[in-house]
This record gives structure tokens, C-alpha cells and sequence, in this order.
């Protein structure tokens, strides 16, 4: 049964997102085309970076955990991941949002990305010599520059609230990828690749990794929802 734990993990963290969707207050479930779009662009890109990094022995995956089967050298359940875990947090944002006042004052905003954007920058700096955190933490500082800047986003000092919301589930999740409550990792990490700070068992790295991706979807899908609209 050990095989079948990251599929159960995925399973777990999208179907009482997925079942909510119908209520009639909802009504999520109307904009799963959108969702489907976004989640797939923004995947794309990150399936790519998870092939590399794997191909590089970055990181690897624990075959007692899989039901084994792959594509593109990565398990059916990494694959998985990319779907399930943005749809949950989508699907809290969009409720949230819809049900709560959670904007935030445009200087308070404007200040925390500042300093969040510079703060990324400089930790890739000093970590260029650590693949996964140089490549996270500059990558997420250029995404917040091309969201905010660029693409005037107005909603990231809320997304990032919500985000936070969602962490005790993110490190549950998370947590158990990465080793908490089993024998050996699902997930294991080159020490030499990344910084060594954990969260439990997970590596600072991936709460921004995630954070990136998150603000990404959530990007796509409003932009995909707004033209369902029209």
C-alpha cells in the first residue's frame, strides 16, 4: 500500500476543494476552464525546471512511495502535483476574496514588494552557489518585478495573506513529501543544492518555490476567468 502514499497525498489535498466547488455559493466549479488553462501554462514551466533539477540529481523520488509509473522522468504523481495543489489554493483564494475584504492599502503593498523583491534578489546572491535556492529566490524576485511592475497586479499583498492562511496545510503536505511521520522522504534533496534550512522537514526554499508558483496560477486564472466573462 506504501506505493500509492504521494498519489493518496494528492487525492487528499484537492477533493474537499473539489467537492466545495459545487455549492451554490460557490460555484467554483464554473470556472474549472479557466482554472485548467492557467494551471497548464504555468506547469508547463515548472515541470520543466522539476525535469532539470531531477535530471541533475537536484532532487530525486523515493520509488517506495510511486506506483511507478513516469513521464519525462518524472513520476505520474509530481506530475499530479502541479494540477492538485493549485487548485486548493485557487480555490481558497477565490473564496476568500469573494467572501472577505482582504485588499491591501496600495503604499503597504507597494513597500512589502519592495522589500520582498530586493530581499530575493540578494539571497540569490549570496546562495548563487546553491542551484535550487539561487534559481527559486531569482526567479520568484523577477516574478514579483513582472507581476507588479510590469503587469500592475494589485493583488499580491492579499494573495500573499492567503498564502500564509494556507501554510498549515502546505507544511502538512509538504511535511510528508519531505519525510514527516514516514521512514525516508518521498521527495529527497542534494544537500549541496540548497541552503540546509527546513521547516520540520522541508526546505525553506519550497514555501517561496510554492509561493511563486501560487501567484502564477492565480495570474492566468483571472485573466482566463475575466475573458469567460465577457
Amino acid at each position: 500500500m506504501w506505493q500509492y502514499t504521494y498519489l493518496a497525498i494528492n487525492f487528499f489535498t484537492i477533493i474537499i476543494c473539489f467537492i466545495f466547488s459545487f455549492h451554490p455559493k460557490i460555484k467554483f466549479h464554473r470556472h474549472f476552464g479557466a482554472f485548467l488553462l492557467s494551471s497548464t501554462i504555468v506547469a508547463t514551466f515548472f515541470i520543466a525546471w522539476d525535469i532539470w533539477f531531477t535530471a541533475n540529481g537536484v532532487w530525486w523520488f523515493n520509488d517506495k512511495y510511486l506506483i511507478g509509473k513516469r513521464l519525462f522522468g518524472l513520476p505520474i504523481e509530481e506530475l499530479l502535483f502541479f494540477i492538485c495543489i493549485p487548485f486548493s489554493c485557487v480555490f481558497t483564494y477565490f473564496c476568500l476574496d469573494k467572501f472577505f475584504k482582504l485588499d491591501w492599502k496600495p503604499s503597504i503593498e507597494k513597500g512589502f514588494l519592495i522589500i520582498s523583491i530586493i530581499s530575493c534578489f540578494i539571497l540569490a546572491l549570496i546562495f548563487k552557489d546553491k542551484i535550487y535556492s539561487f534559481v527559486t529566490f531569482l526567479t520568484t524576485a523577477i516574478s514579483l518585478t513582472v507581476l507588479y511592475f510590469a503587469l500592475k497586479v494589485k493583488w499580491i499583498g492579499k494573495a500573499s495573506f492567503i498564502y500564509l492562511v494556507l501554510m498549515p496545510g502546505f507544511l502538512a503536505v509538504n511535511g510528508i513529501l519531505t519525510g514527516t511521520g514516514l521512514d525516508s522522504p518521498i521527495v529527497n534533496y542534494n544537500p549541496k543544492d540548497f541552503i540546509g534550512f527546513r521547516i520540520l522537514t522541508i526546505p525553506v526554499e519550497d514555501t517561496v518555490y510554492g509561493y511563486e508558483m501560487i501567484l502564477w496560477n492565480l495570474f492566468f486564472f483571472y485573466k482566463f476567468k475575466k475573458n469567460e466573462q465577457d
